[in-house]
């Protein structure tokens, strides 16, 4: 069970001397279960730096690849067909991959499925410029996506697992690494890459970064294994969760979806926008890094500021009309509003980390959390994937960016809709 798995991470027990009075029982949840004793202050320590480099790497293979995709067509001679594939591939990764995480998780524990996940990154880019065929690229690049994947759907579990007082915070602090390696890897990838001595190596870098993120899941494992906590022979989940029978699951779900669906729209296409709006193309490219860094310290206090309030639909509903006055400006006045439309595109994005808050806060158990994490994120990232690809057909056809800006605008409204519909103060254990 997956409660169970991770209050073994984090418990140490100490068997009584003999003639000892038998220790007291473990204090019990709402849910009837032992709750997990505490766990050392250091290896809550170990257990931020592994959230901390995980989340660092949960971008940076799919961002790297984006500014390097020329080199890379012209060293393996992929076609422009493939190439348009690589941009929706990762979505239907995550998706794919993403399902089968609660039941690694109980059959493993998280922290175990997590380490693996990283190691799997690693692996996966460091081989990828090197398989010198297309098959391997694209083989080794589902790799380091299936680890990206499971670690999206655990990493908000071990948050609500490990501090259940803290989400907020630590999915701040979970949110913010990910904008950040985002963020570092499209800022960095051509430079590192000139310096380097080519694209292969250039790519190949970032797999450093994943193996240092193993080594504090493999501590966390290494102590789970000597010290066993006494919710080891606890008793199965007695209360199954159909989470498809859940209105705020499914709420959650079309939220996440159609936040991705925006920020894969605002990445893809924002600089395309302004360029055919006569901004050059050097700086409709800072505008982008503009938009992506502005996630950055958002992505830290949002989750704070949510975790506050009983009813996080407000804040869905302002990010969702920051989103709305974005997109009329882009209609508008596209140049000479640019630095705005700019900013206001990277509030409208900060509905991720309000999406990661809402899943550990929208179920009581981390098992919930577990199902929670995986129905949201599977069924979002489905739902992301045909909104680029729509925008590029609806700009071929029409010639212009009236129509694509004018569907970018019309998804913002049930996006609101729903986010407000998933911020009740509703738990999903209760509804199913």
């Amino acid at each position: 069970m997956a409660d169970d798995d991770l209050a073994t991470l984090r418990a140490a027990t100490r068997p009584a001397p003999d003639g000892a009075p038998a220790p007291a029982p473990a204090p019990t949840t709402d849910d009837d279960r032992p709750a997990p004793a505490a766990a050392p202050r250091w290896l809550n320590g170990v257990v931020i730096a592994g959230l901390v480099l995980a989340a660092l790497n949960l971008r940076p293979a799919i961002t790297s690849l984006g500014a390097l995709m020329e080199e890379v067509r012209a060293g393996l001679g992929m076609s422009g067909t493939v190439a348009g594939l690589l941009t929706s591939v990762p979505a239907l990764c995550f998706a794919a991959f993403g399902i089968a995480a609660p039941r690694l998780a109980r059959r493993l524990g998280p922290g175990a499925v997590v380490c693996a996940g990283m190691a799997a990154i690693a692996v996966g880019v460091a081989v990828r410029p090197f398989t010198g065929t297309t098959a391997g690229f694209l083989t080794a690049s589902a790799l380091a996506l299936a680890g990206i994947a499971v670690s999206n759907v655990l990493l908000p579990v071990v948050i609500k697992s490990w501090f259940p007082d803290r989400v907020g915070p630590m999915t701040g602090i979970y949110s913010m690494a990910l904008a950040l390696g985002t963020s570092l890897a499209a800022a960095t990838a051509v430079p590192l890459t000139a310096a380097v001595g080519g694209w292969r190596p250039g790519l190949a870098v970032w797999a450093a970064l994943a193996v240092a993120a193993v080594v504090p899941w493999a501590l966390v494992l290494r102590r789970r294994a000597t010290t066993p906590a006494p919710g080891d022979a606890t008793r199965t989940e007695d209360r199954p969760i159909r989470i498809a029978a859940s209105p705020t699951a499914w709420s959650l779900a079309v939220f996440f979806g159609l936040q991705a669906t925006a920020a894969y729209i605002t990445m893809g296409w924002m600089p395309q926008i302004f360029r055919d709006a006569g901004v050059s193309a050097g700086t409709a490219g800072l505008l982008l890094a503009v938009t992506m860094a502005l996630g950055v310290p958002l992505s830290f206090v949002l989750p704070r500021l949510a975790t506050r309030m009983r009813h996080q639909g407000p804040l869905a509903a302002g990010l969702g009309l920051c989103g709305l006055a974005g997109y009329t400006g882009l209609w508008l006045a596209p140049a000479s509003g640019a630095w705005l439309w700019a900013l206001l595109m990277g509030i409208s994005n900060c509905a991720f980390p309000l999406a990661l808050t809402m899943i550990g806060m929208r179920a009581t158990s981390a098992a919930g959390v577990v199902k929670l994490s995986a129905f949201a994120q599977c069924v979002g990232y489905l739902i992301s994937i045909p909104g680029p690809l729509l925008v590029g057909a609806l700009y071929q056809h029409s010639g212009g960016w009236g129509l694509p800006i004018a569907l970018m605008a019309g998804l913002m409204v049930p996006q609101i809709a729903v986010g407000v519909l998933a911020g009740r103060d509703r738990r999903i254990e209760d509804e199913t």
